[in-house]
């Protein structure tokens, strides 16, 4: 306890630095059986459409490379990053053993997620299972290992729910809940896209005991993109998370959102820091397309690292703003409790 669970094993929290709390490394998000053969590769000549409509293209919805996935996290080290939280849970083409490798090679700390994505990328043999099945699995994905392998999560989530949330899912945000009451950690929730979600969500992990301050409610940018309604999780102890940085155009493929830019959640994160709630937020981009990706033209992992500070610089807020989000709060949510 009081540790950080990696893919390479436990580490002190002294031993980290700059860390993105929500992105993924290996994944494939698109939904099963919806690849189609129209999908074209990515190239210079289409890469910009193809980041507009995001992960419709399932060719970049998917990103398995190791020797990409290297790449890019040693661009990540050399802005000055050093931890990555890589939040693909089981649904998403999860690849432990491949995170591992990735993490020796780079020289970058990677923390792997137990948990799974919502209902429809889920086989029906997994959402048969009843609660007190889904704790004891969950447990075992911190304490044994992810998929059969010896390498263990540090976090339980990205929780999938959907709108309307199903009975499956809620079982499922129940027993992670119990199973990071169990084993120390923390529990991620990505939540159904309504603004009722996220309250629904905490009346649900209300029931379980879980202290809300070892809960994270992702995805703030498209949730509540004015930012009203984020007050109401935070009086309730909750972590809320901006994870859309660097994402900033008009057009949202998951809905008629207007989302945020990055000076918008910066004056956001801002308004709630005066109000008390700074030790409650975090941030990070959600990388899970390859045009995000520095190898294919995007922001890369670094952006919030390389970018945002002149940001911040400009719209005049304190120095330490960033320190709180990128370093001591994620610290304080993946370092592992007492139990």
């Amino acid at each position: 306890m009081g540790n950080i669970r990696t893919v390479l094993g436990d580490i002190s929290k002294d031993d980290v630095g700059n860390t993105m709390i929500h992105e993924h490394i290996l994944f494939d998000i698109a939904l099963p059986n919806t690849k189609s053969q129209d999908d074209k590769e990515i190239f210079l000549s289409n890469r910009w459409q193809v980041d507009y409509f995001s992960n419709q293209n399932s060719e970049n919805a998917s990103q398995k490379k190791i020797s990409v996935a290297v790449e890019e996290l040693e661009y990540f080290s050399e802005d000055g990053g050093s931890l990555i939280v890589d939040q693909t849970v089981f649904g998403l083409d999860r690849n432990p053993e491949g995170l591992a490798k990735v993490s020796k090679l780079a020289g970058v700390h990677i923390v792997a997620a137990a948990g799974c994505y919502t209902e429809p990328y889920l086989p029906e043999s997994f959402l048969e299972m009843e609660c007190e099945e889904l704790i004891r699995h969950f447990v075992s994905e911190i304490n044994f290992g992810l998929d059969g392998s010896r390498i263990r999560a540090g976090i339980i989530g990205e929780i999938g729910c959907s709108w309307p949330i199903t009975s499956f899912e809620k079982r499922a945000i129940k027993a992670a809940a119990i199973a990071a009451k169990t084993t120390g950690t923390s529990l991620s929730i990505h939540p159904g896209r309504a603004y009722e979600s996220c309250l629904q969500i905490l009346d649900i992990l209300e029931t379980t005991g879980l202290n809300p301050n070892r809960v994270i409610l992702c995805h703030m940018d498209r949730t509540f993109p004015d930012g009203q309604g984020i007050k109401e999780l935070l009086k309730r102890g909750a972590n809320v998370e901006w994870d859309f940085f660097g994402i900033e155009q008009s057009y949202y493929w998951m809905g008629n959102t207007e989302l945020p830019n990055d000076y918008d959640r910066l004056r956001l994160i801002q308004k709630f820091a005066d109000e008390g709630y700074i030790d409650q937020i975090l941030i990070s981009h959600d990388i899970c397309t390859k045009t995000r990706m520095r190898s294919f033209g995007g922001h890369g992992y670094s952006h919030i690292v390389r970018n945002v500070p002149e940001l911040i610089k400009r719209l005049g807020f304190e120095n330490n703003m960033l320190k709180k989000l990128i370093y001591e709060n994620p610290l304080n949510v993946l370092t592992l409790k007492e139990v």
